[in-house]
């Protein structure tokens, strides 16, 4: 059987080959979750909602992490429960399940993908020397083209290992930016006046900073693909895949509020003027780290960014290119997953990541918000598939199940608020 096909006979969380200890190799699934959480809801949502607006949207922050935690996590408990991924469990539970998650999936994968390999487009062309200047599309291009190489040759093995290590100094570099600036923070102009995001006209932007956060939902899809990868690769325990997916998970949660409390210390206050359109901010937000690091640390951190971007763009386009085809070996009753199969969904994904890209050309904000508010618009229609899925496989305790309906609520009422706003029922 292919190691990228999502369901593993004969794997269990007793197999008699893994190993009982924490080990380095034990963190794959949750460190790429993490991974693909990281892009613009971190680098520039987050950052933005402080430089704009203080410590004020630190609480939808923490809000969005916690009532999309749950559905993460059925993602990690149903594989290990079930040797399955959720794909075959929407498939089992009703072929309406199934086929809504692929057109969603279809979606998604395409919208994704391209607004965060644009976003490492344009850090790249930020890098880059003046005299190699090139348009962003064609930077994209080159991205999204390494990106489908790195995959179709390196897949699943390659992926886990590196992303540790881009993870590692992301979360390094901005703990010392962060700590740096919270020592010198920004002297506030006199004539500083602080703006509410409590409003109406902010609901667009707060949408859009939670839709992301800490990932669009239908990675909890995504991630149990990885985590039936690890559990064939290196025979995990459920307690070891629990404690892998609850570090990548806390800790891009915790990157999130470091994000929003650099923008708050360096930009919030300080009279500059803040760059919400565009790539415009890419620049302001570099600046901000070699203005609390030193001017040394600008091309390095820059190219810490590029690289959690462009490890950003291998993980969707490898994420979706697995969940892709999986939707479809259940819909053609195919017994198991082939290489040649993911190869194609993730082509599919990676091609129309670029023309999304082509069509929203020049426009980086308007892509941006406009896949990240498509995510948290779609997110209660994902949390309540992996919610029905997991009652009928376990029984949830009273707490837990309260948790994921206050999650629901949650999630759909501020989409329901937000689809009123844009069809004008609301002033």
């Amino acid at each position: 059987m292919s190691k990228t096909t999502a369901a593993y006979d004969d794997q269990s969380s007793t197999h008699p080959g893994q190993s009982k200890s924490l080990k380095w190799k034990v963190f794959g699934p949750g460190i790429l979750l993490a991974t693909a959480a990281i892009g613009g809801s971190h680098l520039i949502s987050s950052t933005q909602a402080g430089a704009l607006y203080g410590w004020q949207l630190a609480i939808m922050i923490i809000l969005a992490n916690f009532f999309k935690y749950p559905f993460f996590k059925f993602g990690t408990d149903y594989v290990y429960e079930s040797h399955e991924s959720l794909v075959a469990g929407y498939a089992k539970r009703s072929p309406i399940y199934l086929w809504a998650f692929f057109i969603l999936s279809l979606a998604a994968s395409v919208i994704s993908t391209g607004a965060v390999s644009l976003l490492a487009a344009v850090i790249l062309g930020f890098m880059l020397p003046e005299s190699w200047a090139l348009e962003t599309t064609t930077l994209a291009l080159i991205v999204m083209g390494v990106s489908w190489l790195f995959l179709i040759l390196g897949h699943y093995k390659l992926l886990d290992r590196v992303t540790k290590w881009i993870m590692v100094s992301l979360t390094l570099a901005t703990l010392a930016a962060v700590i740096i600036a919270a020592g010198k923070p920004t002297v506030m102009t006199p004539d500083f006046v602080p703006m509410s995001p409590w409003n109406m006209a902010t609901l667009g932007f707060i949408v859009a900073l939670m839709g992301w956060m800490p990932a669009p939902l239908e990675f909890s899809a995504i991630n149990s693909m990885w985590v039936s990868a690890k559990i064939k690769n290196d025979h995990t325990t459920h307690k070891q895949g629990l404690i892998d997916f609850n570090v990548g998970f806390i800790s891009t949660s915790i990157l999130a509020l470091l994000f929003l409390a650099l923008g708050v210390f360096v930009q919030y206050g300080s009279g500059v003027e803040i760059q919400t359109q565009g790539g415009a901010y890419v620049g302001q937000l570099i600046n901000m780290y070699t203005a609390t690091i030193g001017e040394w640390s600008r091309l390095l951190v820059a190219f810490i960014a590029f690289m959690v971007m462009f490890g950003t763009t291998i993980t969707c386009g490898d994420g979706y290119g697995r969940v892709n085809a999986e939707c479809w070996r259940l819909i053609r009753n195919d017994n198991q997953v082939n290489g040649k199969q993911i190869a194609f969904w993730t082509t599919y994904t990676i091609i129309g990541g670029y023309i999304i890209i082509t069509y929203f050309s020049g426009q980086l904000g308007a892509m941006l918000k406009f896949a990240m508010i498509t995510a948290f618009v779609s997110a209660p229609i994902f949390g309540w598939l992996n919610y029905t899925l997991i009652k009928h496989q376990k029984k949830l305790s009273a707490g837990m199940t309260l948790y994921t309906i206050a999650g629901l609520l949650f999630l759909g009422g501020i989409a329901l608020l937000f689809m009123a706003q844009l069809l004008g029922l609301l002033d």
